[in-house]
């Protein structure tokens, strides 16, 4: 597939060196190309652009940057390039606040999350949740005791199979948990994730969701 990543940092570095890995066709779209200077001197296959080049070329777009500035992305990016497209939002709603005993502290609420804010802005975009509940280093063929479970939603079925098709090249297991506002129970797996993390410098885990026999 030709996909768009939006980023430049370690997620979108991640994800996009998976998906060349995995023989997709790349674009990675950012403010600061020198930022992805050395990465694409070693995945020199990649396309270096800014965001609206980058949306505009992929059939799907993976938007990987902090959570705070998702917004301001998508609009560099413009609507007309995200408009019927699948947009893997692996963003969190992460607030500029230390933790406190290991748990970050979000600027959503349990009534609205992240992926609905986005959703909300760009109506005739198809956003996905997909890989906010672990780790970038994590995120591609992870090598751990199972395979791990990612958690997914969106409103859209049809712009959930290309995100159901990358997730199984990656080595994930799928868990659909639905519309848009399951975003608002996935989201928060970032703080979860991250707990053991701040508290014992443990970030090599990942979910795994078991089902009766």
């Amino acid at each position: 597939m030709k996909i768009g990543v939006l980023g430049s940092g370690d997620v979108a570095k991640a994800l996009a060196g998976g998906l060349l890995k995995h023989g997709h066709d790349v674009t990675l779209g950012t403010r600061n190309p020198d930022k992805l200077a050395d990465w694409q001197k070693i995945h020199h296959t990649a396309r270096i652009a800014d965001f609206a080049t980058a949306a505009a070329f992929g059939v799907v777009v993976v938007l990987a940057v902090k959570g705070s500035a998702a917004l301001d992305v998508l609009s560099l990016a413009g609507a007309a390039n995200l408009t019927g497209k699948t947009v893997i939002d692996t963003t969190n709603p992460i607030a500029d606040a230390a933790p406190v005993n290991g748990v970050l502290k979000f600027y959503t609420s349990l009534d609205e999350s992240q992926l609905e804010r986005l959703q909300r802005a760009y109506p005739d975009a198809h956003f996905i949740k997909a890989f906010n509940s672990v780790g970038n280093a994590l995120m591609v063929n992870p090598q751990l005791k199972g395979r791990p479970t990612m958690f997914i939603c969106g409103n859209d079925d049809a712009a959930k199979q290309p995100v159901l098709a990358i997730l199984d090249q990656f080595g994930w297991d799928v868990a659909d948990m639905g519309k848009a506002e399951a975003a608002r129970a996935i989201e928060p797996l970032c703080m979860l994730w991250c707990i053991p993390g701040f508290l014992h410098n443990e970030w090599t885990h990942a979910f795994k969701l078991l089902r009766q026999e």
